[in-house]
């Protein structure tokens, strides 16, 4: 295994990295602010590009937004240079000012992630801690060509896995394949090859590509990878598949190569004896902090685990967690439904949300499917809309008269299904 090395200094000074950062943040809190909206240009951005109406189109709120999203993840308030973001029209300008700040303070870093309510929350994450990970999970992964990253920059997995790891892997070339199809990713891939992706591109490239060239190696997290689908990728012609369980809240804590294997902890992780539901920190500077899990785990004699249910009921649409009791509660603000549940399709009938709606007596049910459909476009983002709806007399229930799912090829319940 290749002993990997840190030779470009601090993350910020990397050839392309803080573009990288700084596009796809600028990129996410637009689409949050613009569900079902206009969608920005595709990357790599000039460095004159307007963020005004002639370039990226920023109007002054949500400008206000993003530089506030931008000063939040890296922290640019401690080093008292967040307020130039407003004062500048460029995404050029606001490269030199968060690299001038970054300079001055880099030490932590913070991530968003949504809440049980769908609210987004930051993360602080100390780039110390971020870097010991970067190092063990290169120790991994060492002797890559190439990275082929289909994950965000800002996001904390893609900062772990695009930004902080190409440095110690000695990798150079870090390509962005978000908007390449399966099929050309097939040829575009060669041995040498680590793709960074999450299960719901990995199970495009499953269904689209015929193979996978030999010697390709990737890395999949965000959720957890059904087994089906890593076996799947085996037989294309994968040669690894490293998953990575963590979240926003606790970076990367375990991994597995085989499909059903439990997880092993990463090195700094250890069970919280006293508490099932947290985990114990090591910091580089030999500190020990305890967690919150955001997942149930079954913990195993010798140390490792499985993932059970999530804690917060979320669900993954697209590499992103989504929460349906959020969703259901946007269809209940509607005067005419009178309730409405909302969940994952089954893995036969596809990978997004799906809606089964009871409306009130007498009302139109293709008129109320329009209205409820114009709503989810303008106030929700892609993945968390529902792309199948169903309407019945009552919400479909077990034997036992609890909530159970619905197909979508037939009726249940009275349920008109469209």
């Amino acid at each position: 295994m290749t002993t990997p090395t840190n030779t470009a200094g601090a993350w910020h000074e990397q050839p392309g990295a803080l573009s990288r950062f700084v596009g796809d943040l600028i990129a996410g809190e637009v689409a949050h602010l613009r569900p079902g909206g206009a969608a920005l240009p595709a990357q790599p951005w000039p460095l004159e590009l307007s963020l005004d109406e002639d370039g990226l189109g920023l109007d002054s709120l949500e400008r206000l937004s993003v530089a506030s999203a931008l000063n939040e993840a890296l922290h640019l308030h401690e080093s008292g240079i967040e307020d130039l973001l407003l004062a500048k029209r460029c995404f050029g300008e606001w490269l030199e000012i968060a690299h001038t700040g970054l300079r001055q303070s880099d030490a932590r870093l913070s991530f968003r992630t949504s809440g049980s309510s769908g609210t987004p929350k930051a993360c602080a994450h100390a780039l110390a801690t971020l870097e010991q990970e970067a190092d063990c999970l290169a120790m991994m992964l060492g002797g890559a060509r190439r990275l082929l990253v289909a994950v965000p920059a800002h996001h904390i997995y893609g900062f772990l896995f695009t930004v902080l790891l190409p440095a110690r892997l000695g990798v150079a070339d870090v390509i962005d394949v978000r908007r390449t199809t399966p099929q050309a990713l097939q040829h575009m891939m060669s041995a040498g090859d680590l793709v960074i992706s999450h299960p719901a591109h990995w199970s495009l490239m499953a269904k689209h590509a015929s193979t996978i060239p030999a010697g390709v190696v990737g890395v999949t997290s965000t959720a957890p990878c059904d087994d089906a689908l890593a076996r799947s990728l085996e037989k294309h012609g994968l040669q690894r598949l490293l998953q990575v369980y963590g979240s926003s809240e606790t970076a990367a804590v375990g991994w597995r190569e085989q499909a059903g294997a439990p997880y092993c902890l990463l090195p700094f992780w250890s069970f919280d004896q006293a508490d099932d539901s947290r985990l114990l920190r090591a910091t580089p500077q030999g500190s020990v902090h305890a967690h919150d899990l955001q997942d149930r785990l079954e913990w195993l004699a010798d140390g490792r685990f499985n993932l059970r249910s999530r804690r917060d009921e979320a669900v993954q649409v697209g590499g992103i967690n989504v929460f349906p009791a959020r969703i259901r509660q946007l269809l209940l603000e509607h005067p005419e439904v009178a309730d409405a549940a909302v969940r994952l399709m089954s893995a036969g009938e596809g990978s997004r949300l799906k809606a089964f709606v009871v409306p009130a007596s007498g009302t139109d049910r293709e008129a109320l499917r329009a209205d409820l459909e114009r709503a989810t476009q303008t106030r929700l983002s892609a993945v968390e809309r529902p792309k199948a709806w169903a309407f019945g007399a009552s919400l479909p229930v077990n034997d036992q008269g609890k909530l159970c799912d619905w197909p979508l090829a037939t009726n249940v319940a009275g349920a008109m299904r469209t």
